[in-house]
């Protein structure tokens, strides 16, 4: 089963949410940070990196020699990567999402592709957990394909927990493709809500069964969990507002292992998304086989 940590805003705890669940399987688990900007998983989850490699994606090379000037490439590109003003194309390497298309409209075949860098796949093992987190290079703009190269590496009989970034942007989109249920990180506060009416309208358009976890529970209001109960979804987890798991927090520390009372809490988790996405499927939980997932 992949089951994708998503939130409609930053700092609601869905890192927190990420990493302690990867440890709580208690078993082999594959956790990837798609937070490529700013991936931070490594943090509560340390261990010596495996491997490194280095994630490239092609952009167009224009042959001055075979160019005549036509325009059509720039004319097909969305992203004004290419322009060609009656000259020969000037490439603009920074805006090119490497889709290849300049290349096979140009009737002279006059452009050819080369590689750019846009970051590494980093490969960490922390005890049961086996962290793959992607990391984008300083001044790169473009992180949809560096998720998609995290996630080419994950390996579908291991469960998997993906970190998605915050937010509902293309990166997000990107990272949750493909999971099987999502878990909405959210906090009881009116900008929790906010955010998450959008997280919501996202998940529901990609057509992935989710439900929501509720962080900090105690520091709000109760509007959360009564848009969850008006709009009929889940509430998967509820944690509380409590100082000992900020404290843990602060030094680097995973609540399953400073705080072991909250392990259960975890342990629930993973067997409601199990439930529901087997319910989800029309299959019985007592028959749940995780490699059919």
């Amino acid at each position: 089963m992949i089951l994708g940590i998503a939130s409609g805003k930053g700092g609601t705890g869905k890192t927190t949410v990420a990493a302690n669940l990867a440890r709580a399987y208690g078993s082999p688990a594959q956790l990837l940070d798609c937070d490529v900007e700013e991936p931070n998983d490594h943090l509560f989850l340390r261990g010596p990196v495996r491997e490194q490699e280095i994630i490239t994606i092609p952009v167009p090379q224009v042959d001055a020699s075979l160019c005549d000037a036509c325009g059509e490439c720039s004319r097909f590109c969305q992203y004004s990567a290419i322009v060609s003003l009656r000259t020969t194309p000037i490439v603009f390497p920074e805006l090119c999402h490497g889709c290849g298309g300049c290349a096979l409209v140009c009737p002279q075949g006059a452009i050819g592709e080369t590689e750019r860098r846009i970051g590494v796949v980093e490969t960490v093992e922390s005890e049961n957990v086996t962290l793959m987190q992607g990391r984008l290079d300083v001044g790169v703009a473009l992180a949809p394909p560096l998720i998609r190269a995290a996630k080419a590496r994950m390996r579908r009989e291991t469960p998997a927990i993906v970190d998605a970034p915050p937010g509902t942007s293309c990166p997000v989109i990107a990272a949750l493709r493909g999971t099987d249920f999502v878990a909405l990180v959210t906090e009881p506060t009116p900008f929790g809500l906010h955010d998450l009416t959008l997280a919501v309208d996202m998940v529901r358009e990609l057509r992935i069964p989710f439900g929501v976890v509720v962080n900090r529970v105690g520091i709000g209001d109760d509007r959360v969990h009564g848009y969850c109960a008006a709009e009929k979804i889940p509430v998967l987890l509820e944690i509380p507002d409590d100082r000992r798991i900020a404290e843990a927090y602060s030094v680097g520390s995973l609540i399953v292992d400073a705080l072991p009372e909250y392990r259960g809490l975890f342990m629930s988790l993973i067997e409601k998304t199990m439930k529901l996405k087997c319910a989800e499927i029309g299959v019985s939980a007592g028959g749940y086989d995780e490699n059919q997932a």
